[in-house]
């Protein structure tokens, strides 16, 4: 498994992780709620390797992060009150379930046609993002079942050379996930709370 540190990354390490994204590699990096498993959506071998890497089934979608309204509406339908929640907690650990677009592969979004996105408060995510032009894959970068890592050395103790490449961003500040919200069938429902409480999102629900 090849290490990089995302604190002290050089720009010709940044071109390398860049260069095997877009060959269909699938990294290990850090997210705002856990480890992430990172790969281009739209490669169907990377997205397949992410199952594979994890021991998971075809049959659970995978999660798109994002660093814009706009990138959030090129992969899914982007409601009015998708809209409201955007305004109010992204970039935040807010996960919304949307109808997916039809370029998005089925695989990705495990024949659902729905897609989880969430546009996170994570610098070296969005700089992958920004520097890629596109959404990228960010399902927990654990064996399946496992607890998600909040370390890079967790990630190493679970997957060890299932995995090329990882990128130690420290240790996160909370093992949790974020909350997820299903905005695909009205009214809006709360699949899981995590930071952003039912509280929080109580003008919203209404």
């Amino acid at each position: 498994m090849q290490l990089f540190d995302a604190a002290t990354l050089s720009n010709g390490a940044f071109e390398e992780i860049l260069s095997f994204l877009r060959a269909g590699g699938v990294i290990g990096f850090p997210t705002d709620t856990a480890y992430g498993l990172g790969a281009d959506p739209f490669s169907e071998p990377a997205v397949r390797c992410i199952f594979e890497i994890k021991g998971r089934p075809e049959d659970k979608p995978i999660l798109l992060l994002v660093n814009s309204i706009e990138m959030a509406q090129s992969v899914a339908a982007v409601s009015d009150t998708a809209l409201a929640a955007a305004a109010r907690f992204w970039p935040g650990p807010l996960t919304m379930i949307l109808p997916a677009r039809p370029t998005v592969p089925s695989l990705v979004t495990a024949g659902t046609r729905t897609i989880g996105v969430r546009w996170p408060v994570a610098p070296f995510a969005a700089r992958l993002m920004s520097a890629l032009n596109g959404p990228i894959t960010a399902t927990s970068a654990n064996r399946s079942g496992m607890e998600s890592c909040v370390t890079a050395e967790e990630v190493r103790t679970q997957l060890g050379d299932r995995l090329d490449m990882l990128v130690d961003g420290g240790p996160l500040p909370a093992r949790g996930g974020s909350t997820l919200l299903d905005l695909t069938q009205g009214p809006p429902k709360i699949l899981r709370e995590g930071p952003i409480t039912a509280a929080d999102l109580h003008e919203l629900l209404k």
